[in-house]
């Protein structure tokens, strides 16, 4: 596909939407709407054999939803990605890690999301104060166990794709540097 033309429609801090004229392979023309958001970071706090995770309101969705803490610059800023991650960490659950190590890179929507999100594993875990957005007013943190987190997967409980997909790049690190589970 070729871009021949595009239009920003709508864009505040956080997202843009935009409508791509495009041409197709077999030269036919069509249109490509694209929701461009800022490459995020997730982290996947690690403590013994159990996990840090946020529970906050999800709007879209309409209901609470347990994740890993994860999030984007509310501005336009760049830095680098274990920056943010460090940052959306502190902010989200006051934890600071002492080692950070990046899993992987995700697609969030690749089908209608230019975004992108760099997955890091957070241990050697300190306490610290939150600094939590004014948009994230009732998000709770509580630590689970391995087999916990595995179960609330299982069941539906979490049901966050990042979370998930994250999650499977901790387990296929964790294959490589010990072996099967």
């Amino acid at each position: 596909m070729i871009q021949t033309a595009t239009t920003v429609v709508y864009k505040n801090r956080w997202i843009s939407l935009r409508e791509d004229r495009i041409r197709l392979p077999d030269g036919s023309a069509g249109i490509y709407t694209v929701i461009d958001k800022p490459t995020a970071a997730l982290i996947i706090p690690m403590e013994g054999d159990g996990f840090h995770l946020i529970e906050q309101f999800r709007y879209p969705l309409g209901r609470r939803s347990w994740e890993f803490p994860q999030g984007t610059w509310p501005d336009e800023r760049q830095t680098p990605a274990e920056e943010l991650a460090r940052a959306e960490l502190a902010e989200e659950t006051g934890l600071r890690a002492g080692t950070l190590h990046r899993l992987g890179r995700l697609a969030l929507a690749p089908g209608i999301s230019s975004q992108e999100c760099d997955a890091f594993l957070a241990t050697e875990l300190t306490a610290g104060p939150t600094a939590r957005e004014h948009t994230e007013q009732g998000m709770t943190q509580h630590r689970f166990g391995r087999d916990e987190v595995e179960e609330m997967i299982r069941g539906g409980e979490i049901t966050d794709s990042p979370t998930i997909a994250a999650y499977m790049l901790l387990r296929l690190h964790e294959e490589v540097r010990t072996g099967p589970r």
